[in-house]
């Protein structure tokens, strides 16, 4: 009990306004989210949204922030077993780790959501995820259009910046990009990884790249912090915005603000308050141990689909192409304005 003391006066920012609000009294319980990090803008804006999202359906919302370490997380989610809160909310550090505290948290009678980092080995109440093979599907159809607007046909040659290579996300946007561009045997693509996702490997990649075939049309990275660096090197080699066309993934801030710049064309964005706003959708359900059906759910104005899978119901919502003509609305999380549309939970 000590440990989790703790850990919620480290997190106090995050979750005292839930745990002293007056209208929490007659809340329809705790819900826990167990965040993975809050490292990067992805994660904390998830948190914003979650907190958010919980509260308008009537629950009180509590995060814990395992700062990157399994351990801690283990040990969260052994502590919060122990208060027995109505639902836990899950992105896992480790996806393996974590599979014996879903488990233990399950056997409890505790259902277990999970956010954004998909586990699959063992059964889970509710998933919520982006459509990453989607994600790549997108970029496809915004890149056919970019490379037909400047080539007069879709043709040219492509680099394709991937993440660390052992990492599900970008081989899923991988695969969708390069399944959907087979039809266009006229471009020609060009793969390799950032090891690590680090951002200065992305960039030695695309110096690398410009000076071997100084005639690449169009750069796309899978991810906006990336493309930071690919702008760099662009601009090492004396290029400017618009020479070598750039598209990237994920929606961050700073792939908003180069689409601003002219760096970047389109950013294919991973629908973070969409996400969240599932799991608030779905929590009465889960809760209440209700059957979840498969079928296609409006979320945040997105389709999505719900299956249900061999580890339990999971629903996948698509990116959405941000373009200079769009990228100033409130409905993408880069812009760090969670949607004022009220949640409606499923019934």
């Amino acid at each position: 009990m000590k440990k989790i003391l703790g850990t919620i006066a480290a997190v106090a920012a995050l979750g005292a306004a839930a745990l002293l609000s007056p209208a929490m009294a007659e809340s329809k319980g705790k819900i826990y989210y167990m965040v993975p990090t809050l490292l990067d803008e992805f994660q904390t804006e998830s948190v914003s949204a979650i907190e958010k999202f919980l509260k308008e359906v009537g629950y009180e919302p509590v995060t814990l922030n395992a700062d990157n370490k399994t351990d801690l997380q283990q040990s969260q989610m052994n502590d919060v077993i122990n208060l027995k809160p109505k639902a836990i909310v899950l992105a896992a550090v480790d996806f393996n780790a974590l599979q014996p505290s879903v488990e233990k948290a399950r056997a409890a009678g505790i259902p277990v959501m999970v956010f954004d980092r998909q586990i699959t080995a063992t059964p889970i109440d509710f998933t919520s995820v982006a459509g990453t093979v989607e994600i790549g599907q997108v970029a496809a159809d915004q890149i056919e259009i970019l490379l037909k607007a400047k080539n007069g046909a879709v043709k040219g040659k492509v680099l394709q910046v991937l993440g660390d290579p052992s990492d599900p996300y970008t081989l899923d946007i991988q695969k969708g990009f390069e399944e959907k561009m087979k039809a266009f045997p006229d471009v020609k693509i060009i793969s390799l990884p950032a090891m690590n996702w680090e951002a200065s490997n992305a960039g030695t990649i695309v110096a690398d790249q410009l000076v071997a075939n100084p005639d690449i049309d169009l750069i796309f990275v899978h991810a906006a912090h990336l493309a930071v660096a690919a702008v760099a090197s662009m601009e090492a080699k004396g290029k400017k915005p618009g020479d070598v066309l750039l598209v990237s993934s994920n929606g961050a801030p700073v792939g908003l603000d180069l689409i601003r710049k002219g760096w970047e064309q389109v950013e294919v964005e991973q629908p973070l308050y969409a996400q969240a706003a599932a799991i608030a959708m779905f929590a009465d359900k889960v809760v209440n141990k209700q059957e979840i059906k498969a079928g296609t759910y409006k979320v945040l104005g997105l389709d999505s689909v719900l299956t249900i899978e061999s580890w339990g119901p999971n629903l996948k919502i698509p990116g959405a192409a941000i373009t200079k003509a769009n990228v100033d609305e409130a409905r993408f999380w880069g812009n760090l304005k969670a949607p004022a549309d009220p949640i409606t939970p499923v019934p």
